[in-house]
């Protein structure tokens, strides 16, 4: 043949009418590649979406009772009722939630990317727990206004945490620089599965309205394939990029095996209920300032540390702290965390490799050694340990050009060391 098609070149097109041109390019099987559904997105975009229109259908359904509930509570269809006092509850209400709203992005904003699956559960959930309240506000007139002031403060925390988590989703489902498509696409089926979900309550209020208990039971059996329907979208989502829970899944596998597990694995692994809570304190990008008081204190933390990061493990807290350099690139930033789960796995059970299994002995012998020591011999661990690891992170499909660990913005520069690297 006179030339062969590389990667990614543009081999033909085709156009329906006056729609614009797909192009079609060369895959890595040898393959066409399509522009368009369903190469534009990530493969788990079709199951998640099924289960997310699933879940979007019963929380419709289980909305509509809630706002029966809250206008029966504030007086509509009751003659007695005031007006402007009806209209107080009301911007109680609001002003709570937009207060709720501005204080949770202030203090959860920065950590929603990290675990944006177990942050989109938690967000669905507590929307059930807010529409449980409004349900159950018109029992308890007296703390009415109590009642939904907490359920909507509830509801824009769920605004917040949904909003931003569903932008991350985005992102990872895009593949082809297509995140306003995929975003509008998601958008407009989340607004046809509610339109049906109206619909259906407009045949479902009438039978349910004159008879709370049935209104409850039906409200729970829909708040049950709610959860479970949220649960199975989330758990449908490999994500590529490591967070804190997934990269010590996949290290905790390689130190036991030697192996490194691929992201569906680590996906299907990854707790969801509990995934907030490591039991490692792993802080990235600490003020240096916090760390050291003393010109002492500077040279134990810099000594042993070749990397462009400073690293403390305070053993009797379990709390690991790490001072990243102006240097610091992505790989050195998931250098210096695998460097303190390598840590986490010395306080843990389960095989290690040999080395690591000393230094293991010694931890659990008592406070022979200190903290310092142990650090400076894990880093000597490490540069035989990492570079394997890391490749084989990139040769199973992790995408280690960029991650979702949590870091601050702190960055330091120190002199003392005798030699840098830069990854």
């Amino acid at each position: 043949m006179a030339g062969h098609a590389s990667l990614g070149d543009r081999l033909c097109s085709e156009q329906f009418g006056s729609q614009a041109a797909r192009g079609c390019c060369a895959a890595a099987d040898g393959s066409l590649q399509w522009e368009g559904f369903p190469d534009s997105v990530s493969p788990d975009y079709l199951p998640y979406q099924l289960w997310d229109s699933v879940q979007a259908f019963a929380s419709s359904l289980s909305g509509s009772l809630a706002t029966h509930a809250v206008l029966l509570g504030i007086g509509v269809g009751n003659a007695k009722a005031s007006v402007s006092a009806a209209t107080a509850t009301w911007i109680v209400k609001d002003s709570t939630g937009m207060l709720g709203r501005i204080i949770f992005a202030w203090w959860k904003g920065s950590k929603l990317d990290c675990n944006a699956k177990q942050w989109r559960l938690f967000a669905d959930i507590l929307n059930d727990v807010a529409m449980f309240l409004e349900i159950m506000a018109p029992i308890y007139p007296v703390c009415f206004t109590v009642t939904i002031c907490i359920s909507n403060l509830a509801k824009c925390v769920v605004s917040v945490a949904g909003g931003a988590t569903r932008a991350a989703l985005t992102m990872h489902q895009a593949r082809r620089n297509n995140m306003a498509d995929v975003s509008a696409k998601d958008s407009s089926q989340e607004t046809l599965v509610n339109l049906a979900g109206l619909l259906v309550s407009l045949l479902m209020l009438p039978l349910v309205s004159d008879c709370p208990s049935f209104s409850l039971g039906c409200f729970f059996l829909l708040t049950a394939l709610h959860i479970y329907a949220n649960y199975q979208a989330v758990h449908a989502l490999v994500l590529e990029t490591l967070n804190e829970g997934r990269l010590w899944l996949v290290l905790k596998h390689f130190l036991q095996r030697g192996e490194v597990l691929d992201p569906t694995s680590a996906n299907q692994m990854e707790p969801l209920w509990t995934g907030f809570w490591p039991s490692l304190s792993l802080s990235l990008g600490v003020p240096l300032h916090c760390l050291i008081s003393s010109v002492f204190e500077l040279q134990q933390l810099v000594e042993g540390h070749r990397e462009p990061y400073l690293l403390h493990w305070d053993q009797s807290q379990n709390r690991v702290q790490v001072v990243l350099s102006q240097m610091a690139g992505p790989e050195t930033i998931l250098r210096a965390a695998t460097h303190g789960l390598v840590l986490r796995a010395l306080r843990e059970d389960g095989p290690l490799p040999r080395e690591l299994e000393e230094l293991r002995n010694q931890v659990r012998a008592g406070p022979k050694k200190e903290s310092w020591v142990i650090v400076k011999e894990t880093h000597q661990v490490l540069d035989k340990l990492f570079p394997k690891f890391l490749k084989g992170l990139q040769d199973v499909g992790w995408k280690t050009e960029k991650h979702q660990l949590e870091v601050d913005e702190w960055r330091a520069t120190w002199f003392l060391s005798p030699e840098k690297k830069v990854l």
